[in-house]
């Protein structure tokens, strides 16, 4: 968020920052009960919270049973539907075959959600800054899926259309998306230097991409087809 941003800039003050995304927060759920009736606030809101203990998960697809036991999709796709139009958060969806155009073969009831803002995801989690900046175990859980949160949000702003893709029980490519040539690019995204990849293994075997990428805490590299970018420079690729 560009006032979070700035407000670092000239304080940094962690504290302040916090109670600004806190009240950005409070403006999104408020901005519910504007725009939906008073079943659908209720709907939109578990949604919502629901969205950042999924990425806990080792499985990030979205699944309606954590929203609410026995949750379906007729119950909340229109609560989804909302904060993804609002901007709230991202929908990332799979595709069944790894072809072009990606948009024809995305499935429509498989799916990621991320933040749109992975500042207000930790602020949402209660997350403070020493436990992210001192690598907490604590995080362990939830590292990956906030690293993957911070890629997608960086990858939609530089203006790409992201899609995902799994093979099941073998493999799960965590972003695909159409460079300007044309080419699908595979992105698989690590939290750590350990940068072994079965998943990438395994896509690059079957679809044979003219490259990869793959995000990590390693700096630059490019072997074996696989191009090497250090987290921080998400942005760029």
């Amino acid at each position: 968020m560009p006032s979070c941003v700035n407000l670092f800039n000239d304080t940094r003050d962690y504290t302040l920052i916090r109670d600004t995304q806190s009240t950005i927060l409070i403006g999104y759920l408020n901005d519910t009960s504007k725009y939906n009736t008073e079943n659908e606030i209720k709907k939109t809101r578990l949604t919502y919270s629901a969205v950042s203990a999924q990425l806990s998960k080792k499985n990030t697809r979205f699944r309606y049973k954590l929203v609410k036991k026995g949750g379906r999709a007729s119950e909340f796709e229109n609560a989804i539907e909302w904060l993804a139009l609002s901007g709230i958060v991202s929908r990332v969806y799979n595709v069944d075959a790894v072809k072009k155009p990606l948009e024809d073969y995305k499935n429509i009831d498989s799916f990621k959600i991320f933040f749109s803002d992975v500042g207000l995801l930790n602020a949402n989690k209660n997350i403070i800054p020493e436990d992210i900046l001192y690598e907490s175990p604590d995080l362990n859980d939830f590292k990956g899926g906030m690293t993957e949160n911070y890629v997608c949000q960086q990858l939609v702003v530089g203006g790409k259309i992201l899609y995902t893709w799994h093979s099941e029980g073998i493999a799960e490519m965590d972003f695909i998306y159409q460079d300007a040539r044309g080419k699908l690019i595979p992105v698989e995204v690590k939290s750590a230097d350990n940068t072994q990849s079965k998943s990438l293994s395994v896509y690059i075997k079957q679809h044979k991409p003219e490259y990869a990428i793959k995000l990590s805490t390693k700096n630059f590299g490019f072997e074996n087809g696989i191009k090497t970018v250090p987290l921080y420079a998400a942005f760029c690729i």
